[in-house]
């Protein structure tokens, strides 16, 4: 009969634990602290994931706030300036420029060539003043004269006077108050308008129950 060697606590093969631990009973406790260790970890490491995920799902959720928008930039009033067919000799403070293209479609009647010639269009556009003797003077030498051509723009129904309108012109010296009046005999037409003295002139024009106002320039000599 074979005998079969038990072996006893001081055997070392006995022994799977810690030392001090009973005798001839196994011990996996090690073994357990490390897989505990490791289940801990994963358990955090999916809990800070949730934690993340959630975050990046309330942010992206969340609309993103908007930059405040710049304040819309003022649109600076256009400045006045000579156009490119106006004459120099315009005063400061003169609203009629003296423009030297050519004639506008309605006032060029009459005329052949070219209709390039200094005029000045009245601020409503019913009239038109041509200067046949621009620049206008106080005084002419060498036979010269302040000729104006009027020239109102026609009407669909013209009026029904049988005999025709005489343009009155009211002149005010800009600045200085001194004001003369004119007549143009028959309505607008040719005409030499004589004015006292230099400076702007502001001119009301009145006609066959129409009205327009424009600036003429004088100069001193």
């Amino acid at each position: 009969m074979a005998v079969v060697p038990v072996r006893g606590p001081t055997d070392p093969q006995a022994r799977v634990g810690n030392p001090g631990e009973p005798a001839g009973v196994p011990t996996v406790r090690k073994h357990e602290q490390v897989v505990g260790r490791r289940e801990m970890g994963s358990a955090r490491r999916v809990l800070l994931g949730a934690v993340v995920l959630v975050a990046g799902c309330t942010t992206a959720g969340r609309p993103a706030p908007q930059a405040a928008s710049p304040p819309a930039p003022q649109t600076a009033l256009p400045a006045v300036t000579a156009s490119a067919g106006t004459a120099a000799g315009a005063t400061d403070g003169c609203g009629s420029r003296v423009e030297t293209g050519p004639l506008p479609d309605w006032a060029d009647a009459g005329f052949s060539g070219s209709t390039r010639m200094p005029h000045v269009l009245g601020a409503r556009g019913e009239i038109v003043a041509v200067l046949f003797g621009h620049p206008l003077s106080r005084s002419r030498k060498h036979g010269t004269n302040n000729k104006i051509l009027w020239v109102a723009r026609p009407v669909a129904t013209p009026p029904a006077a049988t005999t025709p309108d005489a343009l009155r012109i009211t002149a005010t010296l800009d600045g200085a108050g001194t004001r003369v009046t004119r007549e143009v005999a028959g309505g607008p037409g040719p005409s030499i308008v004589d004015l006292p003295r230099a400076g702007c002139w502001h001119l009301e024009l009145r006609w066959s129950g129409r009205t327009d106002v424009l600036d003429l320039v004088y100069a001193d000599s």
